[in-house]
C-alpha cells in the first residue's frame, strides 16, 4: 500500500479515537455516494457531524485544512445530504474538519468545528 494511504487511514483512526474520547458517537465511517465520500460521520449532543480528515506529514506548503476548498466543501454538501434523506436523520447538521500532522513519533490534531456551512455556492 502506497505511503499516502497508509498515513492517512492511520489520521482517520486517530481522528475517530481523538472523537471517541470527546463523546462523540461514530456512526459511519467512508461512508460512499457513487465516487464521492465522508471520511467520519458522528453524532455529538443533538448534531449530525460530517467530518473531512486531512492528514500530513508536514504543513510547509499549506496547512492542511486548505485542501477542503469550496469544490470539496460542495461535495461535502451533496454528499452529506444524500446521507441525511437516506437515513432519515431529522438533527442540526455541522461540518467539522479534523487534520492531523505526523511529526515523526508524534501526531499533532487539531479540531475545526463548524469549519464551513451548508450554504456553500
Amino acid at each position: 500500500m502506497n505511503n499516502h494511504i497508509t498515513l492517512g487511514k492511520e489520521g482517520e483512526e486517530r481522528a475517530v479515537a481523538y472523537l471517541q474520547e470527546k463523546g462523540y458517537s461514530i456512526l459511519d465511517r467512508n461512508w460512499r455516494r457513487g465516487r464521492q465520500e465522508i471520511d467520519i460521520i458522528a453524532r455529538w449532543q443533538e448534531f449530525i457531524v460530517f467530518v473531512e480528515v486531512k492528514t500530513r506529514r508536514s504543513n510547509y506548503f499549506s496547512e492542511p485544512e486548505e485542501a477542503v476548498d469550496r469544490l470539496k466543501q460542495r461535495t461535502l454538501v451533496h454528499t452529506a445530504n444524500a446521507y441525511v434523506r437516506y437515513f432519515h436523520i431529522n438533527l442540526e447538521v455541522r461540518f467539522d474538519i479534523i487534520t492531523l500532522l505526523n511529526r515523526g513519533e508524534s501526531w499533532e490534531i487539531r479540531h475545526i468545528e463548524d469549519a464551513f456551512y451548508a450554504t456553500v455556492k
